[in-house]
């Protein structure tokens, strides 16, 4: 039982860390509000108009080299919306 203990202990800090990452990475980024995330879609898309969606990429390249978990996601979040964007639009097109 006492093994068992000093086992649970010593891998405290690596799940630990597993769940920060979790949180910062994956949970963290999905409590921004979807107005932020599409408001930050529609200036990349004004901004860089073609390359909108590769400037989105470079900076969750950034945040991702920079060990920025939750910037990474929040603009993974952005570089997503904006190719939702793009899709509607291309179909809506098509339509009409």
């Amino acid at each position: 039982m006492a093994e068992a203990a000093i086992w649970a202990i010593c891998l405290f800090p690596i799940w630990g860390t597993l769940v920060w990452e979790l949180w910062e990475g994956s949970i963290r980024p999905l409590l921004v509000p979807r107005a932020e995330i599409d408001a930050l879609s529609v200036t990349m898309l004004v901004q860089h108009a073609d390359r909108a969606e590769q400037m989105a990429f470079i900076k969750e390249d950034r945040a991702w080299r920079y060990s920025d978990s939750f910037e990474q996601g929040k603009w993974r979040r952005v570089r997503k919306t904006i190719e939702r964007l793009r899709r509607d639009a291309r179909a809506s097109s098509k339509q009409g």
